[in-house]
């Protein structure tokens, strides 16, 4: 079964998790200095708020619950007209995950993945460089 990944950067992590906590109704299932986590069922999504300087929408994604859902995701991405940059085995956002990124024609920035398990550590950058990251010398996620 599929989820729903949405990812936002804030200016006030206090503030937005107390927000976004009413709104949804129930706490995050993940907080740590710098990030929370909501894994909600109704409706079905991995809502993240991040803190950040910059506030706004980094990037939505599909998170799958097992392999074969990844791997017929990443053949559909790979399938657009998009950029396709595949990420592999990573450890970020507190978690362990497979992963790829592709971005829409306008560059919104596409995740799908496939979470193996929680950690402690943030791990390195959770989104792709910009401008060398990603196929045909153009940019991408």
């Amino acid at each position: 079964m599929k989820r729903l990944h949405m990812s936002l950067n804030v200016t006030n992590l206090e503030k937005s998790i107390q927000f976004y906590s009413t709104l949804f109704g129930t706490a995050p299932t993940t907080v740590r200095d710098d990030y929370a986590k909501w894994m909600l069922e109704d409706p079905r999504v991995n809502f993240v708020v991040e803190a950040s300087d910059a506030p706004g929408v980094t990037h939505a994604g599909i998170q799958v619950n097992e392999q074969g859902e990844l791997d017929a995701l990443f053949n559909r991405m790979q399938s657009t007209d998009g950029p396709y940059l595949p990420e592999g085995s990573t450890n970020c956002c507190y978690a362990r995950s497979d992963k790829s990124w592709t971005a829409d024609p306008d560059g919104f920035r596409w995740e799908a993945f496939y979470t193996h398990h929680e950690t402690e550590e943030r791990g390195a950058g959770c989104l792709p460089a910009t401008a060398t990251a990603c196929c045909d010398g153009g940019g991408c996620c």
